[in-house]
């Protein structure tokens, strides 16, 4: 071994543990077999990669390849009703995947939901693809716990998703952790400081990392695209990867207009609406405005065209449903089989309009069908992005239209919906970036001196 090896070994880079593809099926286009030939040969790797670029034929091909090699298992874990997505698309590509809802499982694909994941047992499978891998976000969440504990045994590991948060690195180490590259507190450690000094103020456990924030070491911010490029891939469109062609790949148009519902109610002493500006004040505004933003939300969808309204409260959800009789909602104290049948009615066209929140139902799911969305804006620029790109996605032709119904006192909200929006584009042109350097696409070697070795 040089020196140059050894520095190599000493950096943290993720080393390639899986194997060369012994499937490679023609229906994947050139960039997907690019994507899941290089997942294969990590072994485990995460694909960060926009809705409606394949994540799924992806999977199911990684999935088949880890099947073939190791004659083992494979389980792919969905959100609520995408799990019958993918056995559609299996059936569509000829892959066999079967359901399993009660931890029953035949050689071969399994799918389920993180839902029913209690039921398995990690040492029956040599492999695991997480769909939707966002929902490990959360540091001291238990669906992360429970799914990093179920994958950290076993060999074979893929994570997909479409937008880790723009603002958050921390969910990239949460991503990094279940695939087994490097714990978070590590990649915090050795990229981050924190906006605090005093690490031995008296916290209960995970307040420190959700608490406070987190920014770049004065060295580190390209040492770390580098280092999650050597687990991940990031791409919003084909080209992203290289010379691959965008045309097949070219999203409709999305037509966002604003509706600002006027408020009548004013404080004692007021003259006119003072914008909200505490996450309080901004709660108790939209519960004073409920009716007249229902009311408005009801009469945008009067149409026969499909369409969504995302709801955030409760009662808001109850009262778009009075409001709008041929409208099904889906609310959060539905049983998950009632959640899916209603989902999946939407998903096959048999519902005209599903209210719903974007926590439950704003990932995974293709609802290409749909070219109208009604918000009720929130400081979350996920959900708010996943929940547009069920439509807003390749494969469609026609256009979206989304209106965001909000108040005067809201003014705040939408402002920091566009300052994430930003903050997401910078993060993946990063990651995009020093990907490409990876990959010898756009490398620009800048050093200017040999380096010495010791004489030792």
């Amino acid at each position: 071994m040089d020196y140059k090896e050894f520095l190599e070994q000493k950096s943290q880079s993720s080393l390639d543990e899986g194997f060369a593809p012994i499937f490679m099926p023609d229906f994947l286009f050139d960039f997907q077999r690019s994507l899941m030939e290089w997942a294969m040969r990590k072994g485990r790797a995460a694909i960060l990669a926009d809705c409606g670029l394949g994540k799924t034929p992806i999977s199911l091909v990684w999935a088949e390849n880890v099947v073939r090699k190791t004659a083992g298992n494979v389980l792919i874990l969905t959100p609520l009703a995408v799990a019958p997505q993918f056995i559609r698309e299996g059936e569509k590509f000829g892959i066999e995947c079967r359901r399993s809802k009660e931890g029953d499982i035949k050689p071969g694909i399994t799918v389920a939901n993180y839902e029913r994941l209690h039921y398995f047992n990690p040492d029956d499978f040599a492999g695991v693809v997480c769909d939707e891998a966002s929902c490990l976000k959360a540091f001291d969440g238990k669906r992360r716990k429970e799914v990093t504990r179920f994958l950290s045994k076993v060999r074979y590991r893929m994570l997909g998703t479409a937008t880790p948060s723009p603002n958050d690195h921390i969910e990239l180490g949460t991503l990094s952790e279940a695939l087994g590259v490097m714990i978070q507190s590590d990649m915090l450690g050795r990229f981050f400081k924190s906006d605090d000094n005093s690490r031995h103020s008296l916290f209960k456990e995970g307040d420190f990392w959700n608490r406070h924030k987190w920014f770049f070491k004065a060295h580190a911010e390209l040492p770390f695209w580098r280092w999650v490029c050597s687990w991940a891939r990031a791409i919003r469109k084909p080209s992203d990867l290289g010379p691959y062609d965008d045309s097949r790949f070219i999203l409709p148009a999305l037509n966002i207009e604003q509706h600002v519902v006027k408020c009548e109610r004013l404080l004692p002493g007021e003259l006119f609406p003072i914008v909200a500006t505490t996450l309080a004040e901004q709660r108790a505004e939209r519960r004073e405005t409920m009716t007249e933003r229902c009311a408005y939300a009801a009469e945008l969808v009067k149409h026969d065209r499909p369409a969504v309204v995302w709801c955030h409260l409760n009662p808001e959800g109850d009262m778009l449903e009075k409001m709008m009789p041929d409208a099904v909602q889906v609310a959060g104290c539905d049983s998950d089989d009632d959640k899916e049948d209603r989902l999946n009615a939407f998903t096959t066209g048999n519902v005209r309009v599903l209210i719903t929140k974007q926590r439950i139902g704003g990932w995974g799911l293709n609802w290409q069908h749909c070219g109208h969305h009604v918000f009720f804006p929130s400081h979350s620029f996920e959900g708010y992005y996943q929940a547009i790109r069920r439509s807003y996605r390749f494969g469609r032709t026609e256009p979206v239209k989304v209106d965001i119904v909000t108040t005067e006192g809201e003014a705040g909200v939408t402002d920091n919906l566009k300052k994430k929006q930003v903050q997401a584009d910078n993060m993946f042109d990063a990651l995009v970036r020093e990907m490409n350097n990876a990959m010898g696409i756009k490398t620009e070697d800048t050093f200017t001196r040999e380096m010495e070795m010791p004489e030792w």
